[in-house]
């Protein structure tokens, strides 16, 4: 390898507060109290703004999640909640839980939807029985407070498809986050009316048939996410993530739909204020 190639492959990556992207875009969901922003948190939230995202979804895992961390956003009205007991955590969902989670909906305007919250056959730890136990209570909470449900599925599809039908999901407001299937599940998805969000890894090469379902989501369904710090796009591929890497997110879904990156901004982000009943 030749000198000069080798700084060529050192240039540094686009600083993605350049890419000059509309004050107008909503990061659907994101894990900002994770430990490994306890360092940077305001400058991560700042980055998020200068990038030109309007809204932050903030996902709690559990009403202790929220109790503790709720207050790290006092300070930023741009950041709304999304609260529920993941399904690796499932055993966790007592009666008690069901009765804190209801109590905080209440005391807590900010809180716009429940989830995350589905089946995870990935992990091994907790029986797909209890997980399945955990979800259906979850929704149907989520149906009598008229809340949107964001789902969580891996490894499941068939169980988690069947369950939200059965507990009468279909054309209510459900949001199948950190989608990373092809078409033909995105098409399955759509028709029983619910909304479908695109994680970093759209940006992968090997993702084609990822971007190939992009193309077939109409932009009323579609929005973006990081699921920081979990999931960063290219060229962060393996790092933490963050909200401001929504604008390479961004750039490869918009080049899957021959369409202009600012274009879609706006579009997934007045996509997702419907969906959460943003004001």
């Amino acid at each position: 390898m030749s000198k000069k190639h080798h700084n060529q492959e050192k240039l540094p990556f686009p600083d993605p507060l350049s890419f000059g992207l509309p004050p107008a875009g909503v990061e659907t969901h994101a894990h900002l109290d994770d430990p490994r922003f306890n360092q940077d948190r305001e400058k991560i939230l700042d980055r998020a703004k200068q990038v030109g995202l309007a809204r932050i979804g903030q996902v709690f895992l559990g009403s202790g999640a929220w109790s503790a961390g709720k207050d790290l956003f006092r300070e930023h009205p741009e950041v709304f909640f999304i609260l529920g007991v993941h399904p690796t955590e499932a055993q966790l969902l007592t009666e008690a839980e069901i009765a804190d989670i209801e109590k905080a909906v209440l005391e807590d305007g900010r809180i716009k939807a429940l989830g995350e919250i589905g089946l995870d056959y990935y992990w091994k730890n907790i029986p797909p029985e209890t997980q399945k136990k955990a979800f259906k209570k979850q929704i149907r909470l989520a149906r009598e407070m008229k809340l949107p449900v964001v789902v969580h599925c891996r490894e499941a599809v068939d169980d988690a498809l069947k369950i939200l039908i059965e507990e009468g999901c279909k054309n209510y407001p459900v949001l199948w986050h950190c989608f990373g299937a092809d078409s033909s599940l995105a098409l399955r998805l759509l028709d029983l009316g619910w909304h479908i969000s695109i994680p970093g890894p759209v940006t992968f090469p090997s993702n084609l048939a990822l971007r190939e379902a992009v193309k077939r989501i109409p932009p009323e369904r579609l929005v973006m996410e990081t699921d920081c710090p979990y999931l960063a796009p290219l060229p962060h591929r393996g790092e933490r993530n963050e909200p401001a890497y929504l604008a390479f997110t961004i750039q490869a879904m918009a080049e899957a739909r021959n369409i202009e990156p600012a274009e879609l901004w706006s579009s997934c982000g007045r996509t997702a204020a419907a969906f959460f009943r943003l004001e």
